[in-house]
C-alpha cells in the first residue's frame, strides 16, 4: 500500500473515532507493538492491566513489513504503541511518526546509551536495530517500557515496578545461561553464519564470531562474490554448520551450501534460528526467553 494512501487512511480513521481511544468493556488499556519480542516484554510488565497485541507475527520480516488497513485500525484504536526503532520498521517509520502526534508512540531503544549500540557503515551508518540478541541490552529496553507505564498509568505504578523486578531477574538468569552455554563450543568453531547480519549484538555479547551473507537489513542484496567469499571462509576455517532464519528466505543460505558442495566440502544446515520474529504463539519459542534458549541450544548443538 502506498505510504500516502496509508497516511490518508490514518487521518480518516482517527476522525471517524473522534481522535479518542475507546476503552473496552474490560477497562484495560489497549497496547499495540510492532514485533513479538516487544509484545512479550510489554506483557511481562503490564500483566492483566492491558491488552497487548503485536502486528508482526511468527515468520514475519520487520525490515520488509508493510502495514495493512487492519493494522491501521489497530494502531489508531490503541492507547499506546511501542516499536523497536533504529530503523528496524523501515517501511512503517512515517506512519509511526504521524501517529505520534495523536498518542504515545515509543521506541524501546530510545534511551539506550549510544555507546552500547553497533554503528554499521553499510546500514547508511545507522545503528544495528537487533538489540534483543544481547539479553543485557534488551533488559534496558524492558526498563524503558516499565518506566513509561509507571508514569502513564500512575494508579498501577507499584504493580508495574514489581513486575519489572521479577522479569529482570529472569533476564539476568537468561543472560547467564547464554554466556555459559556458548562456552561449550570450541573457540575454533565459535562462528555463527546466517542469511543476514542480525546476530551482531549476540556475537559481541557472548564472544562468538558472526557472519551474515546479507547486511543488517534483508532489503540489501547479495551477489555471487558475497557467496564465493563466504564459501572460501567456511572451507578455510572448516566450519561445521550454517543456519537458516525463520523470518528470512532460505535461498541465500542454500546458495552457500551449494557453493561449498561444488568445491567438495559438505556443510550442514545446523537448524532454524529465530532472528527477527519469535516462534508460534503458545509454543516455548513464542516467548522471548524461549526464543533465545532455543536459538542457543540449536547453535551449540550444531557447532560443538
Amino acid at each position: 500500500m502506498d505510504n500516502r494512501i496509508i497516511l490518508i487512511l490514518i487521518v480518516a480513521i482517527a476522525l471517524l473515532s473522534g481522535c479518542k481511544q475507546q476503552q473496552p468493556d474490560n477497562g484495560r488499556l489497549q497496547i499495540v507493538t510492532t514485533t513479538g519480542m516487544i509484545e512479550d516484554a510489554v506483557k511481562n510488565i503490564v500483566g492483566d492491566k492491558a491488552d497487548v497485541e503485536a502486528l508482526m507475527g511468527p515468520g514475519v520480516d520487520p525490515h520488509l513489513y508493510k502495514a495493512t488497513q487492519g493494522d491501521l485500525q489497530k494502531l489508531t484504536g490503541s492507547n499506546i504503541i511501542f516499536y523497536n526503532g533504529l530503523h528496524l520498521e523501515g517501511k512503517m517509520g512515517e506512519i509511526l511518526e504521524k501517529l505520534g502526534h495523536q498518542k504515545p508512540v515509543l521506541a524501546v531503544s530510545a534511551h539506550i546509551d549510544p555507546s552500547k549500540l553497533r554503528k554499521v557503515p553499510e546500514f547508511n551508518n545507522n545503528y544495528d536495530p537487533h538489540i534483543w540478541f544481547d539479553v543485557a541490552l534488551w533488559s534496558e529496553a524492558v526498563k524503558e517500557i516499565s518506566r513509561f507505564m509507571q508514569s502513564y498509568d500512575t494508579v498501577n505504578t507499584l504493580f508495574y515496578a514489581q513486575n519489572e523486578i521479577r522479569y529482570q531477574l529472569k533476564l539476568d538468569s537468561l543472560h547467564t545461561f547464554v554466556t555459559h552455554k556458548i562456552k561449550e563450543i570450541p573457540k575454533s568453531q565459535r562462528v555463527l553464519i546466517t542469511a543476514h547480519d542480525a546476530f551482531g549484538y549476540f556475537g559481541d555479547a557472548y564472544n562468538i564470531e558472526v557472519k551474515g551473507l546479507q547486511g543488517i537489513s534483508t532489503i540489501s542484496e547479495y551477489g555471487l562474490r558475497d557467496v564465493s567469499n563466504l564459501v572460501d571462509f567456511i572451507i578455510n576455517n572448516q566450519i561445521k554448520s550454517v543456519f537458516v532464519e525463520t523470518s528470512v528466505s532460505s535461498k541465500a543460505i542454500n546458495a552457500v551450501v551449494e557453493g561449498c558442495q561444488q568445491r567438495g566440502y559438505n556443510i550442514a544446515i545446523g537448524g532454524n534460528l529465530y532472528s527477527d520474529a519469535m516462534g508460534a504463539k503458545g509454543s516455548p519459542e513464542g516467548t522471548y526467553e524461549g526464543m533465545v534458549r532455543a536459538n542457543v541450544n540449536t547453535i551449540v548443538s550444531a557447532l560443538k
